[in-house]
């Protein structure tokens, strides 16, 4: 083998990891926009527009459990939701995928729940909006696949 069809392998080798690297870390969030059901979640504001950080909203859930009320199991978590009136709400914590319903796939370090669904990164000016919408009460457009991968679509005024 010649070193330049040496080098041609090392980079298209060295090419596809990264895309494969970059296909995983977007994968459930992909897979939950093309392929989840819509649900609606109470929303509330959690932290404001970080200048440093880029124009995003911080966003909490009030009727999904939360973790500094009681430590939670560490690692991946699942969470069943339960319809209702308007909106879905999950009120425990389990270690594995319930067998039936939907259900959002979380991570968990014991205190805090990271289910893909806690930031909606927007412009500048469509962030201002969306907090001041967030506290006059708001619910969030998620889509859940049917392995729990959650992405949120949109942000709307309560029903």
């Amino acid at each position: 083998m010649s070193a330049v069809s040496s080098v041609r392998v090392r980079l298209g080798a060295a090419l596809a990891v990264q895309a494969l690297l970059v296909a995983g870390a977007v994968a459930p969030q992909l897979s939950a926009r093309l392929t989840g059901d819509e649900v609606l979640l109470e929303v509330a504001p959690l932290d404001p527009i970080d200048p440093f950080r880029g124009a995003y909203v911080t966003l909490d859930y009030p009727g999904l459990p939360h973790a500094l009320e009681r430590p939670h199991p560490t690692g991946t978590v699942f969470v069943p939701l339960q319809e209702s009136g308007d909106v879905v709400t999950g009120e425990r914590v389990l270690r594995a995928a319930p067998e039936d319903g939907r259900y959002l796939r979380c991570s968990s370090d014991g205190f805090g729940l990271r289910c893909g669904i806690e930031s909606l990164f927007a412009s500048q000016a469509e962030a201002r909006r969306l907090e001041r919408q967030l506290a006059d009460g708001a619910v969030a457009r998620v889509r859940v696949d049917g392995r729990g991968n959650a992405a949120v679509v949109a942000v709307l005024p309560a029903p």
